[in-house]
């Protein structure tokens, strides 16, 4: 089994919701390269890319979850990582089958652009959800302590990366078939699986 249909069979009963940061994701960049390779994975469309409002961005996430029929796993990079710590600070989480975070933006760092500080405070609390931190020892967006920190606030498993920037079209990752890899692994480990999975036959004697 090919790691597409490996993934498509974990996620069979979930829907997957893509959010990118600050700017969006473009056409070079791993998420909307996903989304070319899973169709049915649905980017969270905000209404301000360059000015974004915290809860507009908070809201939309809402909206997109509410709309889900099943239980959503959630694909955040960078400002929508914050996004996600935001949200579940909110809402019903319950609903969130799991999440993978990538490079979450520090948007209390010294030089964070001013159109990102609605976002700040970073949000603390443990996250009600199992979720995958993947940071970079060389993100200019989040150091890789306080990515490891983020990691350690919000009860979510880290995995730190070496020489990959903020892990976006700028770092060369093109279709980033290793973080694929890695989601994959993880969702093996996390992800229950659906509700309408056949139970094993056993004999008893």
């Amino acid at each position: 089994m090919n790691l597409e249909a490996a993934l498509e069979k974990k996620l069979e009963g979930c829907e997957v919701l893509v959010l990118p940061g600050w700017k969006n994701s473009g056409p070079a960049h791993w998420q909307t390269l996903w989304e070319d390779r899973f169709p049915a994975w649905q980017r969270v469309q905000q209404a301000n890319w360059l000015q974004p409002r915290r809860s507009d961005w908070v809201q939309a996430l809402e909206d997109a979850v509410a709309a889900c029929t099943r239980p959503a796993v959630l694909v955040a990079h960078s400002l929508g990582c914050v996004t996600v710590a935001h949200w579940a600070a909110l809402h019903d989480a319950g609903r969130i089958a799991g999440a993978l975070l990538v490079a979450p933006a520090d948007v209390e760092r010294s030089t964070v652009a001013a159109s990102l500080k609605d976002f700040a405070p970073l949000p603390r609390a443990a996250l009600p959800f199992p979720a995958l931190l993947v940071g970079s020892d060389n993100d200019p967006a989040c150091a890789a302590w306080r990515a490891a920190g983020l990691a350690d606030s919000w009860g979510t498993e880290f995995r730190l990366l070496h020489g990959v920037g903020h892990i976006n079209a700028d770092s060369g990752l093109g279709a980033w078939d290793a973080g694929l890899a890695l989601l994959d692994a993880w969702l093996g480990r996390h992800l229950a699986p659906p509700a309408h999975a056949p139970v094993p036959f056993r004999w008893v004697a």
